[in-house]
């Protein structure tokens, strides 16, 4: 079974009932962790929750069959959740439904990959794609339009009453992820004492009083320097980023989405060469922020095709690196910025 964003609401009541695996992909990381989550939710009886990194299955393949086939500790239901990159489930997932098959495992608990950098088009989809119990869904990265909608949705389930400039600030300090966008809204609903039976009107004054929007935004300006090239502004931006003491994991992300958002652009530009003209239509469909727009258009001028590939997978790469040595994060994270910058100014 396969789905995507704009599908998934539609077929995960159904997948919830009919599958056991469930693989979650795409560039928008965000996306895919929040289906996984909304998939837990719809399940009948989703237990304890048992965590295992894709690094580990790597190493040993057959682990994930033992503990899908594995009791709870006390003895109730529970879901395995593994948070993989690319296709270090695959051999795994390969061994799991291969008990399946076999029906060594017809008690299994439902297993759930959220992986990053992987693709409905990576070896593990294939696998999973074509199978009746198993769920392959690809996540693309949002626009400020959709996802100012969905803060519009999250804001009626929370009760609250907004308008959709401030919808859009809200998605925009969120960086368009949409993760963050729901705890901006958890977080005003909590201000005004909202809830459906008791639903609240949330004005920018609001939101000023409880938004990060701030965060996002303070990571703008190093993200723009580091993609533009601007060498001259790097050790600035550097330095207010340490003075703020910025979370390097947050500000890679921002860049992450930056650069995803920069492929995007690229890939409907295609040959033309046009960037003002596109970024002007993009911006009257309100899929771009106009402040954004000269940032984008000199990142569009320096970052194409094998170059793009590249500094995305160099991202990729680095948020890796964070992830395993979270003392030297800071010092990893300037390193590459320092080199992504290097290489964006040789483009000049």
């Amino acid at each position: 079974m396969k789905a995507t964003q704009r599908d998934f609401a539609s077929v995960a009541q159904r997948a919830a009932t009919e599958c056991r695996v469930f693989f979650f992909c795409g560039p928008d990381e965000a996306g895919a962790s929040m289906a996984a989550d909304r998939m837990v939710e719809l399940l009948a009886d989703s237990g304890e929750r048992v965590e295992l990194s894709g690094s580990m299955l790597r190493k040993d393949p057959v682990t994930l069959g033992d503990e899908a086939r594995s009791a709870s500790l006390f003895g109730g239901a529970r879901h395995i959740l593994v948070s993989a990159n690319g296709d270090e489930a695959h051999d795994a997932l390969d061994n799991l439904i291969r008990l399946f098959d076999g029906g060594e495992a017809a008690g299994a608990c439902p297993v759930l990959v959220v992986a990053t950098s992987a693709t409905d088009k990576s070896r593990t989809a294939k696998l999973l794609e074509k199978r009746s119990d198993s769920l392959v869904a690809m996540f693309y990265p949002p626009d400020l339009r959709s996802v100012t909608n969905d803060v519009r949705k999250m804001s009626d389930a929370a009760g609250l009453k907004l308008s959709g400039d401030v919808a859009e600030r809200i998605a925009r300090a969120a960086g368009l992820d949409i993760r963050l966008a729901q705890s901006e809204v958890t977080k005003l609903a909590l201000y005004l004492d909202a809830s459906p039976q008791s639903p609240k009107v949330a004005d920018s004054q609001a939101f000023d009083a409880v938004g990060t929007g701030t965060e996002g935004d303070s990571f703008l300006p190093l993200v723009n320097v580091v993609l533009s090239g601007q060498l001259d502004r790097l050790a600035p931006e550097l330095a207010r980023a340490r003075h703020l003491s910025m979370n390097p994991v947050g500000l890679l992300l921002a860049l992450e989405r930056r650069a995803v958002q920069v492929a995007q652009l690229a890939g409907k530009l295609g040959s033309s060469g046009d960037i003002n003209g596109l970024l002007e239509a993009e911006q009257k469909a309100r899929r771009i922020f106009w402040r954004d727009r000269d940032d984008l258009a000199a990142q569009l001028a320096r970052w194409r095709g094998k170059r793009l590939e590249r500094i995305v997978e160099r991202l990729v790469e680095t948020h890796q690196m964070l992830l395993a040595d979270s003392h030297a994060a800071e010092l990893l994270l300037s390193h590459s910025l320092a080199e992504i910058a290097r290489k964006a100014a040789a483009r000049q």
